[in-house]
């Protein structure tokens, strides 16, 4: 027990002191939105350009993982449409739910949680967990997002278009994309410029969960609680039971997936949800469940993180 929370203990002391500082005032949230888009901007694709271009492409690809990954989004995204329409949600509150069920916190919280479990794979397991959730898990809830909307129009052939487009255009899948090329063409990286995006990669893990507790401080926590509650139990249970189940399938499939990148990807599925949730719900009027989700997930995942880590290390 020790061991473990040598991991999630320092984790959760520096959210605490962003949460505390923050409450205090001595940072406003104008200085967590800076601190945040410094992450999003320059730290996380530094980190993602380096965590791939340093690599072989074939140290890179693990289709067991990325399958897994991507299996247990789209299972858990299916029981929670199922079980949001069962209950009588509105289409609203219904793709609030599946976001926030689907898509951990892989940057903010994943990358310090692996960076202290994994720190060999930290890197690599980011760039994978953002391959599977940009390309496939965000553009889905997106698109759930557009046709909940009363006025939904337009082909749904346009609605994917609009939402993968959207994503690619991030900094830090241009990074990754950008990182993913540069292994593909065998070209070595300059020792320079290797230290460099080190330093800048390094940068992001404190600063991040420091961002994380800085804007817990501020949400405002008014929403529909059974709906916010639903969405973190899907989220910090259902999830990690459905990726530990993918993990059994995938070797099944004749997909190689070793011991230590299944413990990954259940740890993974068990992080809280992304950072940006409450942002992105606000199109569809749903920000206030998603405050409250996010909130339960983070406070919550202290546990369920420990967890993960005494049954599977």
């Amino acid at each position: 027990m020790g061991t473990i929370l040598g991991i999630t203990l320092p984790i959760y002391v520096v959210v605490a002191l962003g949460y505390v500082t923050t409450r205090r005032g001595l940072f406003d949230p104008a200085d967590l939105q800076v601190m945040g888009r410094y992450v999003l901007n320059i730290a996380l694709p530094a980190l993602l350009f380096h965590a791939t271009a340093s690599r072989d492409i074939a140290q890179i690809l693990h289709p067991g993982y990325m399958v897994a990954m991507a299996g247990a989004g789209l299972v858990t995204a299916a029981l929670t449409y199922a079980w949001f329409s069962a209950t009588g949600a509105d289409p609203t509150r219904r793709a609030a739910g599946v976001m926030g069920a689907t898509c951990p916190n892989s940057a903010f919280v994943g990358y310090p949680v692996m960076l202290l479990a994994f720190p060999d794979q930290a890197g690599l397991v980011l760039a994978l967990n953002t391959t599977v959730e940009n390309l496939l898990i965000i553009p889905l809830s997106l698109v759930l997002f557009e046709l909940s909307k009363p006025d939904a129009g337009g082909s749904l052939g346009r609605k994917v278009a609009k939402a993968l487009a959207g994503v690619l255009a991030r900094p830090y899948m241009i990074g990754l994309l950008a990182g993913l090329a540069w292994s593909l063409a065998g070209l070595p990286l300059p020792e320079a410029a290797d230290r460099t995006l080190g330093i800048l990669g390094a940068s992001a893990a404190a600063l991040s969960l420091f961002v994380i507790g800085g804007t817990l401080s501020g949400l405002s926590l008014e929403g529909n609680r059974p709906a916010a509650l639903q969405t973190a139990l899907a989220k910090l249970l259902l999830h990690p039971a459905i990726m530990a189940l993918m993990v059994l399938l995938v070797p099944l499939a004749g997909l190689a997936l070793s011991p230590e990148m299944a413990t990954i990807a259940i740890l993974s599925a068990a992080m809280p949800i992304f950072g940006i949730y409450t942002i992105l719900a606000q199109d569809i009027g749903r920000q206030g469940m998603a405050a409250l989700a996010i909130t339960l997930t983070t406070l919550g995942g202290f546990a369920t993180i420990s967890a993960a880590l005494w049954l599977l290390l």
